[in-house]
């Protein structure tokens, strides 16, 4: 069984990467291949609306722009299991994943009285992280995005969960930025409690998505 993980944070192997990781450990403990993709390493666009996915006798089902996505969107067509991860920028996934998002979603999408052309049901999962405090989650909305996404991927994909992390710890020395808002010792003490918590949740999620294959 094969589990593919996109990392849509261009800080390759900080929080989102590290609840990518422990969910993908979680799958391997139950006998999955794993793979990670990190959408920064590409150079590529979001969906440009040419609908030649979806053209009349000669419906792909897949995007049909070249470029270095090709191979990327082939992958999560030949994998038995999906993991895709963002950090929250200005209220919202990077706009690396958004485009991914784009390009993967959009052709499965059918409009001819069925849910998808996908083929077939393979589980997923989303991780999110995020600056913001607990506190203030439920008032900035992020609820209903990620709720969007998940049932984005469920019509598409089938089964679907989301995990995310608040007031994540973002720099190893606080003091270089003006980031005087911030507490560095207490998102350092968050991280080692509270975000330890979150990574052994991406690691149950990761067997999950094994076990109920």
């Amino acid at each position: 069984m094969k589990v593919l993980a996109i990392n849509g944070s261009p800080r390759k192997k900080w929080n989102t990467y590290m609840l990518i990781e422990k969910c993908l450990e979680g799958a391997r403990l139950k006998g999955a291949e794993t793979e990670i993709v990190n959408l920064y390493d590409f150079q590529f666009k979001g969906c440009n609306s040419c609908f030649l996915c979806k053209l009349k006798g000669n419906i792909v089902s897949k995007c049909v722009m070249k470029d270095k996505l090709e191979p990327v969107l082939q992958k999560v067509k030949e994998c038995d299991a999906l993991v895709l991860g963002s950090p929250i920028y200005l209220g919202n996934i990077t706009g690396e994943m958004k485009s991914f998002m784009e390009r993967l979603l959009f052709p499965y999408i059918s409009y001819e009285g069925k849910p998808s052309t996908f083929g077939k049901k393979i589980n997923s999962v989303f991780f999110y992280t995020m600056n913001i405090p607990p506190t203030d989650f439920k008032s900035k909305g992020y609820l209903k995005i990620f709720k969007a996404n998940q049932e984005f991927m469920e019509r598409i994909f089938g089964p679907s969960k989301f995990l995310y992390s608040t007031a994540t710890y973002q720099f190893d020395d606080y003091n270089k930025y003006t980031m005087s808002f911030f507490d560095g010792e207490e998102r350092l003490k968050r991280r080692n409690e509270v975000f330890t918590k979150d990574c052994n949740k991406a690691l149950l999620l990761g067997k999950n998505i094994i076990s109920s294959n």
